[in-house]
């Protein structure tokens, strides 16, 4: 602020420079406030004494009302806004449930945990299925379930590891879970597990079953089939030796009567597996056999 000199009177204000700033404080005022009014009108209370309690309260604020009442603006009175009663509640209202002591009766859901019955039902004749074989009621059991519900075959509790056992001793639940998985992922491990253990009347059934019903990879035909003949050489046991020999003798005719596989691909292989047991009969049929395949 500049500083006048000594003697100078004050300058006159300016009433044009007010009556403009008045004009723009106004003008973000609404015209109700300017003229000292409120938008809202109070109801009339339904009990005198209770509104001039409100009214003295307010007025027995002090200070602090006369700082909210007064201002530049207008000398409007205080809204009193008393608390709203409450209502009584009617019949048309929605009511809360609850546990009610007057009729009612608890009903039972049959169906609740029935799949888990089921489940635990077959997973407990599988785990006897892996150390023995079931009776007839118990696997008719467990391949009618089995049937009925596609993905109970993945919670049964069969791994690949278990798969020889289950071969050994069920061998018709071994081909109707096969059969199941053959879409799952795990496949392939089943088949590499199938083709190592060890070979068996009851294998080779669980293997020629497999081949009748769905197309097998011919990789893993081929590579049964030649564990089949490797077995059938190594095996030291003359009598279990002729035994197998025929197995699997009878085992490659159906292959090769049923189309299963292109003999052509195994020729050499079987050939000579048929000259070095041709004193076995089923051996010197599979020979004649691929004779008139030439």
């Amino acid at each position: 602020r500049a500083s006048l000199p000594a003697g100078e009177p004050l300058p006159a204000p300016s009433l044009m420079d007010m009556q403009r700033a008045l004009a723009q404080r106004d003008a973000c005022i609404p015209p109700l406030r300017r003229l000292g009014m409120h938008a809202t009108v109070m109801a009339p209370a339904a009990d005198q004494g209770a509104e001039a309690d409100d009214v003295a309260a307010f007025a027995a604020s002090g200070a602090d009302a006369k700082g909210r009442e007064l201002s530049l603006a207008s000398f409007e009175p205080r809204f009193v806004r008393p608390p709203p009663p409450l209502l009584a509640p009617t019949e048309e209202e929605v009511l809360w449930l609850g546990p009610c002591s007057e009729g009612g009766a608890l009903l039972w859901d049959n169906s609740m945990c029935a799949e888990n019955v089921k489940s635990t039902e077959v997973r407990e004749l599988m785990a006897k299925a892996f150390k023995g074989p079931l009776v007839p009621a118990q696997q008719q059991q467990v391949l009618t379930e089995l049937e009925s519900d596609t993905k109970l075959v993945y919670h049964c509790g069969l791994t690949p590891k278990r798969l020889p056992e289950l071969v050994e001793n069920n061998p018709m639940i071994a081909i109707e879970v096969l059969l199941k998985l053959m879409s799952s992922s795990q496949i392939t491990d089943y088949f590499s597990v199938l083709v190592n253990m060890d070979i068996s009347l009851h294998s080779m059934e669980v293997v020629n079953r497999l081949t009748t019903a769905v197309d097998l990879p011919t990789e893993f035909v081929h590579l049964y089939i030649s564990n089949c003949i490797s077995s059938c050489e190594n095996i030291k046991d003359k009598y279990m030796q002729n035994r197998l020999v025929r197995l699997v003798c009878v085992f490659l005719q159906s292959l090769i009567r049923n189309k299963i596989i292109n003999v052509h691909d195994l020729l050499i292989e079987v050939q000579a597996f048929c000259i070095e047991f041709s004193h076995i009969r089923e051996a010197a049929g599979l020979f004649r056999l691929l004779k008139t395949l030439e």
